[in-house]
């Protein structure tokens, strides 16, 4: 079967899959919606439908203290039909992003970047799958689905990271530049991505040129132009709501973590339970130990950018303010980019058990205490500490293996037999 073929019929079924379950079950996208695992107060579609409301009437979409996503997401949706009434179009657009999300991937897969950059090539390079299989498992993860179902704007934040990682990967400053703007711009912790993928573009550039750029012109053009645009947005958000306030009720929202509705990640019952004289100096501490990761994994492994950018994915879907498994979705579907690292990789039988132990008792624990009333708090978060154990695990085994991967290349004698660390 021809590839382009294949990969017609793969995103043909995929969006077939997922119209089929919007028509098949109409109550489903509301259902998701309201669910804490899949929807969180910064990406759900149920806010995004108040700030709508309000935005149509000509009343601050903030005014209401609910809706904390980006501006310029109400004039997109509000060219739409009602969803209520009319779901349809908005059920595509969400389709069609899952789809572009999938290409977007399947293009970083095919530049082969993973396994080979500019200063590093591993000696298990041969050993990886098809552009067609990584998109397969991006589109066909029920966490993917689900968030596609739910309607939650998570899957546009992950769209553009992808688009900013495909571009990197092909040397596409302008369209990156673009790209990481707009993911900044939606979820705020992409920004941190930055200094990977702009390892990345520098070595896509040089490959294609016989000089490689001068370094520092290159950081600061991108820097700039990474701020150019970014400006440019929250300067369009301030003309479109007529004033600043939507940086509070947006951004305000993530640094200071002021709706603390359950979610998959850590912060929220941590925080219920602080008291208010020690608040300010542990928010400080969660968000140091957040973006702490990014220059140590960018120096230490500098020669493999792709990689560190995706673990920070990784990382993201544990440590952020407000995760969901969209952004474990995310994570999991650029891991198989590594397939020449799995062979190394120790602990996949107890990563895998733990999310998917997780992943069932997850929802029962919360009904347990939400709805039945048999449990109490600590029973939910009790079981996203288990979620977060499992990526962490699936986080740190990645970097042994790649760690391993770079001795290997480098000490070819010790290639097969145990190492320590002394």
């Amino acid at each position: 079967m021809a590839v382009d073929k294949q990969k017609a019929l793969l995103f043909g079924g995929a969006a077939a899959l997922r119209l089929l379950l919007f028509t098949v079950f109409p109550g489903l996208p509301s259902l998701l919606a309201g669910r804490v695992e899949v929807s969180t107060p910064v990406t759900s579609f149920k806010r995004l439908q108040e700030g709508l409301f309000l935005y149509t009437h000509n009343v601050s979409p903030y005014d209401g203290g609910l809706y904390h996503q980006a501006p310029l997401l109400l004039p997109l949706f509000s060219l739409l039909p009602n969803p209520s009434h009319h779901p349809f179009a908005t059920n595509l657009v969400f389709v069609v992003v899952d789809l572009l999300s999938a290409y977007a991937l399947a293009q970083v897969a095919q530049s082969g970047t993973a396994a080979v950059s500019r200063l590093f090539s591993s000696s298990r390079r041969d050993l990886r799958w098809s552009s067609a299989a990584i998109a397969a498992g991006f589109l066909y993860n029920p966490f993917t689905v689900l968030t596609c179902l739910a309607r939650s704007t998570s899957a546009l934040t992950n769209l553009f990271i992808l688009t900013a990682m495909a571009k990197a990967s092909q040397g596409a400053s302008i369209t990156f530049t673009l790209a990481l703007s707009f993911a900044a711009y939606l979820g705020m912790h992409p920004i941190l991505l930055f200094p990977p993928l702009l390892i990345l573009l520098y070595d896509a550039r040089a490959a294609k040129s016989k000089t490689a750029p001068s370094a520092w012109s290159f950081t600061i053009t991108h820097t700039l132009g990474l701020t150019a645009v970014s400006g440019g947005l929250l300067v369009a958000s301030a003309l479109l709501t007529g004033s600043w306030d939507f940086l509070a009720a947006t951004y305000g929202v993530r640094l200071l973590l002021s709706d603390l509705t359950p979610n998959v990640g850590l912060w929220w019952y941590f925080f219920i339970e602080m008291f208010d004289s020690f608040r300010e100096f542990f928010l400080g501490v969660f968000w140091l130990h957040a973006a702490s990761y990014m220059p140590g994994l960018t120096i230490r492994l500098h020669k493999q950018p792709l990689f560190v950018a995706c673990t920070l994915t990784g990382i993201f879907a544990v440590f952020i303010p407000y995760p969901s498994i969209a952004d474990a979705a995310l994570y999991l579907s650029l891991v198989p980019l590594f397939r020449h690292l799995f062979p190394l990789m120790r602990y996949t039988f107890l990563a895998s058990a733990a999310v998917l132990y997780a992943s069932f008792l997850g929802p029962a624990f919360y009904h347990l205490w939400i709805y039945a009333g048999s449990g109490n708090a600590n029973f939910f978060y009790a079981i996203t500490l288990v979620w977060s154990l499992g990526l962490s695990v699936i986080v740190g085994d990645s970097l042994f293996a790649a760690l391993r991967d770079e001795l290997d290349v480098e000490r070819p004698e010790l290639k097969g037999k145990e190492v320590r660390r002394i």
